[in-house]
């Protein structure tokens, strides 16, 4: 006879495996989903041709996704490299230099800037960022610009990703042992030499992993990057110009779709081509993980 006690570990097991069923069936739906709604347009033009487009004209059928692919890469990869040094100096100092009170005033900060909507970010970013690029960025570089740009959405996105990326860390940090790092100290390494071999060292698969969240984090951003970036259909020949991600495509277009044909199957494959740009990033970054904790047991 089963007791109670096997009935209830049978049964959480069960509901693991449904967990664990739901986690992975989400994703597969949510690109089935997109691909059979984008196949209307794939049929009619291919895919080769779509992404390699650079002319956007729906009502003549014309739907080349190139401007927006590159505005969302330059986009996402410049907050990145903008947030990803300034996210682990910042981690660094608050977990291995600063007084606890500091950090313990910190968190609540960074926490709230994680917190603050994206419209905000974006509003900021207008009244900021957009004349900073405008009036000062780009006269330094010789050229002209209205402010709205790929810059300015890199710097909006810089800032909304720090607060992300910089809790994962502290997080991470936290992890290593106190035990470590007073051994580093007891043979005589300084603290910055404590640091490197103690610290990031030990939790460098981990900060490469912090890092790609929050570039996944950056090219899915929609709101605040699509009210300072410029929206204009062209691939941005410098930083300073206008670009248009594809979240911001999604985003402006939507309500639209209904009125021209392949209009909605357009968007899907937007909605679609993000999907598979972050997915590829991931599994890459997985990669790169797995390639560096293996060469460093070697």
């Amino acid at each position: 006879m089963i007791s109670v006690r096997h009935i209830r570990d049978y049964s959480g097991q069960a509901w693991m495996v449904v967990a664990k069923i739901i986690i992975l069936a989400v994703p597969a739906i949510m690109i089935y989903v997109l691909f059979d709604k984008s196949l209307p347009l794939l049929n009619d033009n291919g895919f080769l041709n779509i992404i390699s487009g650079d002319e956007w004209k729906p009502t003549a059928g014309s739907f080349g996704f190139k401007p927006f692919i590159i505005s969302s890469l330059y986009v996402s990869v410049l907050a990145i490299v903008l947030a990803a040094p300034i996210c682990v100096l910042s981690a660094v100092y608050l977990s291995e230099y600063a007084h606890r009170r500091i950090l313990k005033g910190m968190q609540p900060v960074i926490d709230i800037l994680a917190g603050i909507p994206s419209v905000v970010y974006g509003v900021w970013g207008i009244l900021f960022i957009v004349p900073f690029v405008r009036n000062v960025v780009a006269p330094a570089l010789g050229m002209e610009s209205t402010g709205y740009s790929i810059l300015a959405g890199g710097l909006v996105l810089a800032v909304m990703v720090i607060p992300f990326v910089l809790n994962i860390l502290l997080e991470l940090f936290s992890t290593i042992p106190n035990e470590l790092r007073d051994a580093s100290l007891a043979m005589g390494a300084t603290r910055w030499e404590m640091v490197k071999v103690s610290v990031l060292r030990k939790t460098a698969p981990g900060i490469l992993s912090a890092i790609g969240l929050g570039w996944a984090r950056a090219i899915g951003e929609t709101i605040a990057v699509l009210m300072v970036v410029g929206n204009t259909v062209k691939i941005p020949d410098s930083m300073v110009s206008p670009g248009y991600p594809l979240p911001a495509l999604i985003a402006n277009n939507y309500g639209e779709m209904m009125s021209i044909p392949d209009y909605d199957s357009a968007l899907m494959l937007a909605a679609l081509l993000l999907l598979i740009i972050t997915v590829v990033f991931n599994v890459l970054m997985r990669l790169l993980i797995a390639r560096f904790s293996k060469n460093k047991s070697l």
